[in-house]
């Protein structure tokens, strides 16, 4: 399996693989501030110094690219979206995936992918459940682009 360095030796060497697989759908998951956009960011920069495209589609519309920068991401080639929305985000990143021009695809964060109805919706309705079929359908979906990519 090709892997993409986190930019971590450690972290890269308990992955048992050299980072992060390529072609996979990979979830990093943790509390507010630990380090998960930080870790998204070392992984576009070694990508980058391997030549490959990032993309880097930012919900959460908080990405710095002067941090970035400091992390070593070329920010200039990185292609960045800010989405109104989660169905638009994902949108995005479907395009992203079957266009075949982009090898790392990061969405900051599923957390922030709030579903088009809830934005649009009135305070206090109850949209149970839209967001975990958001991501449902989703990721049926790019998981079958990302297998014949």
């Amino acid at each position: 399996i090709e892997a993409i360095s986190t930019g971590s030796f450690g972290l890269d060497l308990a992955l048992g693989i050299g980072g992060l697989p390529m072609g996979r759908i990979v979830e990093i998951f943790g509390p507010e501030s630990s380090g998960k956009t930080t870790l998204t960011l070392s992984v576009i920069a070694e990508a980058q110094k391997n030549g490959k495209t990032c993309a880097f589609i930012d919900a959460e519309h908080a990405l710095d690219p002067i941090y970035a920068s400091k992390l070593g991401v070329d920010v200039k080639e990185l292609l960045v979206s800010q989405p109104d929305n989660g169905e638009q985000a994902l949108e995005i990143c479907d395009a992203l995936v079957r266009s075949g021009a982009v090898d790392v695809v990061i969405v900051d964060s599923v957390a922030a992918l709030t579903p088009k109805a809830e934005i649009e919706g009135d305070m206090g309705d109850s949209h149970m459940g839209l967001q975990a079929r958001l991501m449902s359908q989703a990721l049926r979906k790019l998981t079958s682009q990302i297998k014949n990519a």
